[in-house]
């Protein structure tokens, strides 16, 4: 067996065969939910808990990271919203037209990404909108976002491992 050949047994483009594309799948949908924002969702937790220094803490960085997301938005983001529809019309021509599985695989997991990404500047505009920002508002509209969160990854697994057992069972993983 060649180098070659080892690296592309390792390295399957079959990804709803391969182990590798779900744990990907799983560390995507984890690290969304934990991040709320920007924001680990155990930080705002503690400072539920504690108060204190740990809800400065997190107004701060709630602070931080909103105003990053609107600055980025607002300067790019027309261009970033035209970089990421050519992806995506990239990803769906090569999956639903040509069949590429990969390219299924991976618009799989970015279409809702996207939509993740689109709650957490909604979030942060709440958040710009707000004339102060106080620990009350910053854990409803966290917990608001992380739910959204939540359940689209739920829905998108669903569908994400449905896909993946038709196309593994029905077409084979071989072909």
């Amino acid at each position: 067996m060649t180098f070659t050949d080892l690296l592309f047994q390792t390295i399957d483009f079959h990804s709803f065969s391969n182990l590798w594309y779900w744990i990907v799948l799983a560390v995507v949908w984890s690290s969304a939910s934990h991040f709320v924002m920007g924001v680990p969702w155990d930080l705002v937790m503690r400072a539920r808990r504690e108060g204190g220094q740990a809800e400065a803490d997190l107004i701060q960085l709630v602070g931080i990271q909103s105003r990053r997301m609107l600055f980025f938005s607002r300067n790019s983001g027309l261009w970033l919203f035209g970089l990421v529809c050519f992806l995506h019309s990239t990803l769906l021509v090569l999956s639903l037209w040509y069949g590429v599985e990969w390219a299924q695989a991976v618009e799989l997991i970015a279409l809702p990404m996207t939509l993740v990404g689109f709650l957490g500047v909604a979030t942060a505009a709440d958040f710009d909108a707000a004339d102060e920002l106080e620990a009350d508002l910053i854990y409803r509209r966290l917990r608001r976002q992380r739910l959204q969160v939540q359940l689209i990854g739920m829905v998108s697994l669903v569908v994400t491992a449905m896909y993946g057992m038709y196309k593994t069972l029905a077409v084979g993983p071989f072909f």
